[in-house]
């Protein structure tokens, strides 16, 4: 987040660094105060309550001043817990907001989300499913990587904008958030991942951006005819269009690219349609690759996932025809870690009490 970018009665991540320094002058609080609480939230990515170079009472009524913005609602695990998965109330509306934290040996990776809900309505996603409540303000995103990390032992270095909603519908937020997590977090640009369904006027912005962030683009259909079915802005940026706005971000950043492929099963997974794939990305490779997703079913989408043999024929097709072409690992099947299945689960959450303890509970 640039310095002057600040959030309206900024919590926690929202605050920007002169907003924390403001506060603590006009407490009477040396200069050095600041930065020494900054680089502790930011740098050292340690919980506030935990900041042990900084007083208790200081600590306390800092605490008071900014507070979180996320307040778990429910928190599942798997993989023998190596994935973790948040559903959130976000402010004082209780937006429904999921977070999800893979730890691999060593690392982490964050999916964050950018929107309670989503107004795309891909009919498969259970997000889209139920529908749009918010956007995300940028430190409600931060928020969501900070506590993702004081729950890993592992340092966290990825952060994929994966999770609910289309992040390129909430620009401004999603790039701030960005910034902030490159330049007070530490994270490599190339460690993060920017997932659009195909706002092209979004992918053409980011390509004029200073950060070259890898970019997702969700495709999940060969041709217009069934992309218009699955993902409705197809109907508006057909894929000619999407995949022009690929190549100039391409262009600009150097940043390889993925394409996202959700394989459902008897929809588009036929060998001709994996052929229809491959030329319209044969172009594209080396620089990029499709990034084949097994369907997480829905109540709200009547076909299956792809069987694993098909998946599997699927890539090896797209491979023998020029295009890179991986199988993601689904993680946290049991636990609804797809984004919004969880939300679907439990509900909106109520709207939290003023003043309850926040814990990653």
């Amino acid at each position: 987040m640039g310095s002057g970018d600040r959030e309206a009665g900024a919590t926690r991540y929202g605050a920007a660094f002169e907003d924390v320094a403001a506060l603590l002058a006009e407490w009477g609080e040396p200069g050095y105060r600041a930065r020494q609480v900054w680089d502790g939230l930011y740098r050292r990515r340690a919980p506030l309550e935990e900041l042990s170079d900084v007083g208790r009472p200081l600590r306390a009524r800092l605490a008071g001043a900014l507070s979180p913005a996320l307040t778990p609602v429910h928190t599942s695990s798997a993989d023998g817990g190596e994935t973790l998965k948040w559903l959130w109330a976000a402010g004082g509306d209780g937006a429904s907001v999921e977070t999800v934290l893979m730890r691999y040996p060593g690392r982490a990776t964050v999916c964050v989300s950018t929107q309670a809900g989503c107004a795309m309505g891909c009919t498969f996603c259970a997000t889209g499913q139920a529908g749009f409540e918010r956007h995300l303000s940028a430190g409600e995103i931060v928020e969501q990587v900070a506590r993702a990390q004081h729950a890993s032992p592992a340092r966290v270095g990825n952060v994929v904008f994966m999770g609910m909603g289309e992040p390129l519908a909430n620009y401004d937020a999603t790039w701030a958030a960005v910034e902030r997590l490159h330049d007070d977090f530490g994270l490599s640009a190339r460690h993060i991942t920017v997932s659009t369904v195909g706002v092209v006027p979004g992918m053409r912005r980011l390509a004029g951006e200073r950060l070259p962030v890898t970019l997702a683009v969700s495709l999940h259909a060969p041709d217009d005819r069934l992309r218009d079915e699955l993902v409705p802005l197809n109907r508006r940026y057909p894929l000619a269009e999407v995949l022009a706005a690929a190549r100039a971000y391409l262009a600009a950043s150097g940043r390889r690219l993925s394409f996202e492929y959700a394989m459902i099963g008897g929809v588009n997974d036929s060998p001709a349609q994996a052929d229809a794939l491959a030329r319209r990305l044969r172009g594209f490779s080396p620089a990029a690759h499709v990034n084949l997703i097994p369907l997480n079913p829905t109540p709200g989408f009547g076909a299956p996932a792809s069987p694993p043999r098909r998946v599997a024929a699927f890539a090896e097709r797209l491979r023998a025809r020029g295009v890179n072409a991986t199988v993601r690992r689904n993680r946290g099947t049991e636990i609804d870690a797809a984004c919004g299945q969880l939300r679907t689960r439990h509900g909106r959450p109520a709207r939290p009490e003023r003043g309850a303890p926040v814990t990653m509970g």
